[in-house]
């Protein structure tokens, strides 16, 4: 794994297990989103934010804005990135009724913000995100490859086409999200992709890889038998 170029981000919104991953020196950076954080129970979002830049400062954090309308989209993203310098501010490619929010990417771009264009699905919409950033600027475009497969797509076209376009700006980076498997960190290495996103569920399965199959297969059945057994049930 150490030997991959793909950067793993985790993908999560509970401090302790942020800070667990983070002690293992695996991950390279952290991705939130609101359902995570609902899922965790943050309660106070700024107050969670500052801890999680508190412990951990070395590596890019990304926390996604809130609000539908693009006026207050650009007050939450500006005051989000005061947190810390460590931090990229998740834009959505699009607002609620699907309109693409280039006037939010546009305006926090020429003011240096880190962005995280995120809920990315098609080309066109790589290609309008890439339109209105600077030459220069710091962005992650986070293609939910994971939902576009959902749908009996193979997202990899994709990816790899947005890798391509992406080389013109030397600080842009093509995120895989939405990660469904372990195979998905190999399928974006493959990509060409710069990071993805992995939960730590996924993650915990990380002692798997390049494990003996014969003898996965044992360990499975053996698996199914104590479970069996468990039951108490009588076929015959």
């Amino acid at each position: 794994m150490n030997n991959l170029k793909v950067k793993i981000y985790a993908d999560g919104a509970d401090l302790n297990s942020m800070l667990e991953e983070y002690g293992k020196g695996l991950v390279k950076g952290f991705t939130t989103n609101p359902s995570l954080m609902k899922k965790a129970g943050v309660k106070d979002y700024k107050k969670f934010g500052k801890e999680v830049v508190s412990k951990i400062t070395d590596m890019p954090i990304s926390f996604e804005v809130f609000a539908d309308d693009e006026e207050l989209m650009i007050k939450e993203a500006r005051e989000i990135a005061t947190w810390s310098e460590n931090i990229y501010v998740k834009i959505p490619v699009v607002n609620t009724k699907g309109e693409f929010n280039k006037n939010v990417i546009n305006t926090l771009a020429k003011e240096n913000v880190k962005l995280n264009i995120t809920a990315v699905f098609t080309i066109d919409q790589v290609k309008d995100i890439l339109e209105n950033l600077e030459k220069d600027s710091h962005a992650i475009i986070s293609i939910f490859a994971g939902r576009i497969a959902d749908t009996g797509v193979d997202p990899m076209d994709l990816v790899k086409e947005s890798v391509e376009l992406a080389k013109e700006y030397k600080n842009v980076e093509i995120l895989w999200a939405s990660c469904r498997e372990l195979y998905n960190i190999f399928q974006a290495e493959d990509s060409g992709c710069h990071i993805i996103t992995v939960q730590n569920s996924i993650l915990d399965k990380l002692d798997n890889v390049g494990k003996d199959l014969t003898k996965y297969s044992v360990e499975t059945v053996q698996d199914f038998f104590e479970d069996a057994n468990s039951l108490g049930f009588s076929i015959i």
